[in-house]
């Protein structure tokens, strides 16, 4: 693994040529309208954590005022970020953990506004949310230039980069929108620093940095080479999280699968908050590559599920077990020592994070598989928020959130046992090898399973008329209905508010006769 990557155009092409094919065969298998948009290096767009038929799910779900749609998009509505009057305040170098002044913030709180106008502005239909979006988006790249201060520089990379991707993902074709400016802040301000630390750990032992360190590098780069349609990047990501040298692979950040099924997370031994930060990171890092044909939740057996698991029930309050881990610290030729966690610490039921809608929705309704604390965890978490929901300090912004909101899914029509989009077509998507079978599922050989949820969007950034219906009528495994929504919905007490129905009943008329 190096930086001075070159680019090998001839693989890419024939990769993405072999993934349009099989994503096109899997869309008329289980008969989804539209086929996903690839660019020419493969990559489809949108297609990060949301894909056109997602984003064409929302929509149609909330507007037909499905529980429990409706009440992630009124936790949506209700965020002061995600408000159309929001207005960017881009700094010239950010700084996190050292320097002056400790600006960071401004970056993840106008990261976020982008994020969640982006998301109003799909669901909604409303152009003047996927404007505000914009101007935050291209004022922060006419301007950033750096992200300085102590080792959080690479934290603010890692997380603020995969957030600044998706926000932008979420109106790259719209009008007025800088692509190549921000591709250049992408490819210059954040991913270099991300790259930097999966290959020299900032001077560290390799072991000094927990996982979710190496998570939030990850998802970087991932994101930035989806969103820039760099090969070279996403193998380097793929790559790492197979077998990268640090805690974040997930063999190291899941050293222990126990005799129960549950896989020991490593981060455990820390504490809670930073668990459910590793497990949100690789959440996000699996689905994204899951929207490019890459299965990475199924990979070493369902590893990631095993680990998922092992939080959730823990968090919950249950017992789970952990084997000693002695792990080195200090510098590369300096000061060095060990650091010994014997048990997994204490929880607080109570501390929440938008990270289970994802992870859960994935294992039980696009693989079919039994995931009980996953469940339950999401349910209690239910409806999710985002950030600025989850109190005023930095963690509460670490993950985008909704996920009740953009994950709530059914199974699909192959009993939700579907593989990535186009994963049958090119195995892992650029990065060698075929994706094994998820734990407890048949052996997902065929690519139909996850066609359609790269839709094609419309030239102003929206989901199509064609994925709306698709979404609507339920067809593609994206799409949602009922089945397992009672429960979960029953669990929570999530309810709609008849108002809010009205008026996004309202708004849907509105839509209809504008179109």
């Amino acid at each position: 693994m190096h930086l001075n990557r070159p680019r090998q155009d001839g693989v890419v092409t024939r990769r993405s040529m072999l993934k349009a094919a099989g994503v096109v065969a899997g869309a008329a298998a289980v008969g989804v309208a539209a086929a996903p948009s690839a660019t020419a290096a493969g990559y489809i767009h949108p297609g990060l954590l949301h894909t056109g038929a997602d984003l064409a799910r929302m929509a149609a779900k909330v507007k037909a005022g499905v529980a429990p749609y409706t009440a992630g998009y009124a936790r949506l509505t209700a965020n002061r970020h995600a408000q159309s009057g929001w207005t960017a305040n881009p700094q010239a170098t950010v700084y996190r953990g050292g320097g002056s002044p400790q600006n960071y913030a401004a970056l993840y709180h106008d990261l976020h506004a982008a994020y969640q106008n982006g998301l109003r502005f799909h669901v909604s239909g409303e152009r003047a949310y996927a404007d505000t979006a914009v101007a935050i988006l291209n004022a922060w790249s006419a301007r950033l230039t750096s992200l300085e201060g102590s080792a959080d520089r690479f934290l603010a990379a890692g997380l603020y980069g995969y957030q600044a991707a998706n926000a932008a993902e979420l109106v790259r074709d719209h009008a007025g929108f800088e692509l190549e400016r921000f591709q250049k802040t992408l490819t210059t301000v954040f991913s270099p620093l991300s790259e930097s630390f999966l290959v020299g750990h900032n001077g560290a032992v390799v072991t000094n940095y927990w996982p979710n360190w190496d998570l939030a590098a990850m998802a970087c780069v991932l994101a930035a080479g989806i969103f820039c349609d760099d090969g070279a990047r996403v193998e380097q990501a793929v790559e790492y999280f197979k077998n990268g040298s640090g805690l974040g692979a997930v063999r190291k950040a899941i050293p222990v699968v126990h005799d129960d099924g549950l896989g020991e997370w490593l981060e455990a031994g820390r504490d809670q908050g930073h668990a459910l930060l590793g497990v949100g990171l690789m959440g996000t890092f699996c689905e994204m590559a899951w929207n490019q044909g890459i299965d990475l939740y199924g990979y070493d057996d369902s590893r990631f599920l095993k680990g998922a698991q092992y939080v959730a029930r823990w968090s919950l309050g249950g017992d789970v077990g952990y084997t000693a881990n002695t792990r080195r610290k200090g510098a590369v030729g300096g000061w060095s020592g060990t650091e010994t966690a014997h048990r997994a610490a204490g929880v607080d039921p109570a501390m929440s994070r938008p990270i289970w809608a994802m992870i859960a929705n994935h294992y039980t309704k696009r693989r079919g598989l039994s995931a009980p604390y996953l469940t339950r965890a999401a349910a209690k978490a239910a409806p999710e928020g985002g950030g600025g929901d989850y109190g005023p300090n930095s963690g509460g912004y670490d993950q985008l959130g909704f996920g009740t909101l953009t994950f709530t899914r059914d199974r699909g029509p192959d009993g939700g046992r579907g593989r990535s989009a186009a994963a049958g077509a090119s195995g892992s998507g650029g990065s060698g090898g075929a994706p094994a079978p998820a734990a407890g599922s048949s052996a997902t050989t065929s690519p139909a399973g996850a066609a359609g949820r790269g839709a094609q969007a419309s030239p102003d950034g929206r989901a199509s008329a064609n994925d709306t219906a698709a979404a609507g009528r339920g067809g593609g495994l994206a799409t949602t209905g009922a089945a397992d929504l009672a429960a979960w919905s029953a669990a929570t007490g999530i309810t709609a508010v008849a108002g809010g129905l009205l008026l996004l009943r309202r708004r849907g008329r509105a839509r209809e006769s504008a179109e």
